[in-house]
């Protein structure tokens, strides 16, 4: 099957999955027939070698080069897709699909509870990132795609590039975890549960039920974006940008209205990100993130989540990303080493913070460049 999108209109695509069969999930319950919405850029060559599966965080979403329909925004990764990009779209076939538990067309809490023809709400499963992972194989197999020429990602999408390198090596020839980690740290988990309270502590979240209600915890999602956006920031990126500097005044209010230009900015973070993400999803999906450990889940050994893989890594961390420090990334190149697998690793210096990933960071875009360069003329897909 050869895939050829050309036009933004073309390239977004919706799929059930797991009709025939149900998908089965860590927490022991089964799900059968899962929505997937997907987007795909470029065209799939007649051997079937050049897919690149990009993995979303998250916040994001399938519209990883493409304009995203609530926001009318460009895609969060342009910056890597397209013609004559890190990601070309002359050269490789890329897949985005939003994430299981997500809120832009995979099935989710939002969506439908076929035993109940309300919305799931807090009846939907805890979901993983293993189970996230299971659905893309699963859309693989719809694309009757052999293996991946490579999985990136950064964030949560990098842990979902480690659980694609761990459980599915076979199917990718390649991985490029980026900004990420093999477990969530305690901070990382005690940063999502004052996010998670502020949602459920919003009198308009009514248990998770507040679809049924006509309404929405606005209030309490805005101040969850707003807490993880700091953690997405470095301290001289926020002093470079904002400093002390005030909000359209030139003297302090004495009151609580954003006088400083950091508060004003991140308030309009927590309402444009309301406006385009489901409370209920960022509960499910950062509890899935809380829930990642790979060593955990192979008897206590992070090397051996990585044994006999025979795939090629390349790992990136940025020097100022105190969310997932460089720390993180050596674990897990330790771990590769200690079975002999295929690795590079760079740490690039930044003062981006963990965002750096989804900015123009020209050292970042050149070191994954060149991977996939030697990459490719190792797996024999044309210039």
């Amino acid at each position: 099957m050869i895939v050829s999108n050309t036009s933004s209109e073309a390239n977004h695509h919706s799929v059930i999955l797991g009709t025939d069969q149900p998908m089965p999930l860590d927490c022991g319950t089964m799900m059968r027939d899962i929505s997937v919405s997907y987007n795909t850029y470029g065209t799939l060559n007649a051997d079937k070698s050049n897919a690149v599966l990009v993995c979303h965080a998250l916040t994001g979403d399938q519209y990883a080069a493409s304009q995203q329909p609530l926001t009318g925004k460009d895609g969060w990764w342009t910056i890597m897709i397209g013609p004559g990009k890190v990601l070309d779209t002359d050269k490789y076939f890329i897949v985005c699909s939003n994430v299981l538990g997500g809120c832009m067309g995979t099935t989710g809490p939002k969506d439908i509870n076929p035993e109940t023809g309300k919305p799931y709400a807090l009846d939907f499963p805890i979901i993983t990132i293993g189970d996230m992972v299971r659905l893309q194989a699963l859309l693989q197999d719809y694309l009757e795609i052999p293996d991946w020429f490579s999985v990136i990602g950064g964030s949560m999408g990098g842990m979902q590039v480690l659980e694609w390198a761990s459980s599915y090596s076979e199917r990718c020839f390649s991985v490029i975890p980026i900004a990420t980690a093999a477990k969530h740290s305690a901070q990382n988990i005690a940063f999502h549960e004052v996010g998670r309270q502020a949602v459920m502590a919003d009198p308009n979240w009514h248990g998770g039920h507040y679809q049924e209600q006509n309404s929405k915890p606005r209030a309490g999602l805005a101040v969850a974006r707003m807490a993880a956006h700091v953690t997405y920031l470095s301290e001289s990126a926020l002093h470079r940008k904002f400093g002390r500097n005030l909000q359209d005044r030139d003297k302090l209010a004495y009151g609580f209205d954003a006088d400083f230009q950091v508060e004003s900015y991140l308030r309009y973070q927590g309402i444009n990100f309301v406006d385009r993400f489901d409370p209920n999803s960022y509960l499910y999906i950062t509890r899935a993130m809380d829930y990642f450990d790979l060593a955990r889940d192979n008897g206590g050994s992070l090397a051996k989540a990585f044994e006999g893989a025979d795939t090629r890594f390349c790992v990136v961390s940025f020097s100022s990303d105190w969310l997932f420090p460089t720390t993180e990334s050596k674990e897990i190149v330790r771990a590769l080493n200690a079975v002999a697998a295929n690795v590079s690793f760079v740490e690039i210096e930044t003062d981006k913070g963990h965002d750096a990933f989804l900015l123009d960071t020209p050292h970042m875009l050149e070191t994954i460049g060149g991977f996939l360069q030697s990459t490719a003329q190792r797996r024999g897909i044309a210039a």
